[in-house]
């Protein structure tokens, strides 16, 4: 069938717009925008935002001073006639009463300071969720940057040995090669074919694992992530991460914090404990006095509650216990932020330590001996076990120098979560 080249425009224009859309529906997402989808998407972190929003809205609640109180009485009404003649309203006097309490010993203020370190300390705990959240995101996404690099090598490592059998069979049919020989050599090509299957595999849950996080609903065979898949040999002094962490780690922020906020607390609890008084004012109108001058009277007040059994004993004495409670707590936060960068930071160096003879010497000798042994196979100057064996070595040591990299960056992730921000050059 031949084709004009009016319908050859009209078929790309009908086919190019599917192209696009198809393009356009792609995803890739570096670690940044990873990391910024997470945190605006993540449901779990945002419903902790509304937390601290929660523990701000108290601060309006502990600054607000007591209401006035207002009361209206009526006395005096007649009920029965008075000497025959009805003058329900004659006798009765009216008093409305405004009363308010004032509180001593800047309770108000105490109340706001301890509402909004409580607002401080909300807001550490979330910086403290997101670190933890985003160490899950970081080794979720070093997964999904190991499993895309296994694929690559699995892909690499398959065709490269269908290179070798036609190679084979191409010496079969010269007579230069034995049946069974053959016959071996592509048998082993199904060791090949389940590493493909299972890279594969393992690449696509691990980006299911990633969307769940992301709260993204893209599909697995159109999302994709892309990053530097290495390792950087830097790597500062111990104590260099100890002193960051004590300055950053949000846990132990929040430890410090409540050390604070248990002392505010205490100084609340002493002064609840003081007399607060009452004062009120009335006006009494009172048409049934004996004084005509004084049917209208103003009258002053003042009530003191004499605090003689409860004087807020119990709450001292408990938010005094709080304040040495909460000190051990950060003491033992202190403690822990030690334990977890001492910990990550030898994980890091273990992986160094083995990486470093990959990069220098062990990639480049298994590439070496491999091609030298396949070489030397082909032109009958070595066995075939020998040649199946160095297929097998080259193999080993790329997956394991991959696999290595990606125990090494989720180290690194480790080491970022234990000194509480990203200190690990990509």
């Amino acid at each position: 069938m031949k084709f004009t080249a009016t319908r050859l425009t009209l078929l790309a224009a009908l086919l190019l717009p599917g192209c696009a859309l198809r393009a356009a529906a792609q995803e890739t997402l570096t670690w940044d925008q990873a990391r910024a989808k997470f945190e605006s998407a993540n449901p779990t972190l945002r419903a902790d935002e509304d937390n601290v929003q929660e523990s701000k809205a108290e601060e309006i609640t502990a600054d607000l001073r007591p209401n006035p109180q207002f009361s209206f009485t009526a006395d005096g009404t007649q009920i029965a006639p008075n000497n025959g003649v009805w003058q329900p309203l004659a006798g009765t006097f009216v008093v409305p009463t405004v009363s308010y309490l004032h509180e001593r010993d800047h309770k108000r203020e105490l109340r706001l300071k301890s509402a909004q370190q409580g607002t401080t300390i909300a807001v550490s705990q979330h910086r403290d969720l997101e670190r933890n959240l985003l160490f899950d995101l970081r080794s979720q996404f070093v997964q999904v940057l190991e499993d895309k690099a296994l694929l690559t090598l699995a892909q690499q490592e398959l065709r490269y040995y269908d290179h070798v059998i036609a190679i084979s069979q191409d010496r079969f049919k010269a007579g230069d090669l034995a049946q069974i020989d053959l016959d071996r050599i592509e048998l082993q090509r199904v060791q090949y074919e389940s590493d493909l299957q299972m890279a594969e595999v393992n690449l696509r849950t691990a980006k299911i694992q990633l969307l769940q996080l992301l709260d993204d609903r893209t599909a697995v065979d159109q999302f994709h992530v892309q990053g530097p898949f290495g390792f950087s040999d830097q790597l500062q002094p111990l104590a260099n991460f100890r002193q960051i962490a004590l300055a950053n780690r949000p846990d132990l922020q929040a430890a410090l914090e409540s050390v604070q906020q248990a002392d505010t607390n205490h100084k609340l609890a002493v002064a609840n404990g003081s007399t607060d008084p009452t004062f009120s004012a009335w006006y009494t109108w009172n048409a049934s006095t004996n004084n005509p001058n004084a049917d209208q009277t103003l009258g002053l007040s003042v009530g003191i509650p004499l605090r003689i059994f409860d004087r807020n004993q119990g709450e001292k004495l408990r938010t005094a216990i709080d304040i040495g409670r909460n000190q051990q707590l950060a003491d033992a936060a202190r403690a822990q932020v030690f334990s977890d960068v001492d910990a990550a930071y030898a994980l890091v160096d273990s992986n160094l330590t083995l990486l470093r003879p990959y990069q220098q010497q062990y990639l480049a000798q298994a590439l070496r001996v491999r091609d030298t042994i396949t070489y030397s196979w082909q032109h009958g100057g070595a066995s075939l076990m020998d040649f199946l064996n160095a297929q097998s070595d080259y193999r080993t040591v790329q997956m394991s120098y991959v696999q290595l990299v990606g125990s090494y960056l989720t180290a690194a992730a480790q080491l970022d979560l234990a000194v509480g921000r990203e200190v690990i050059p990509e």
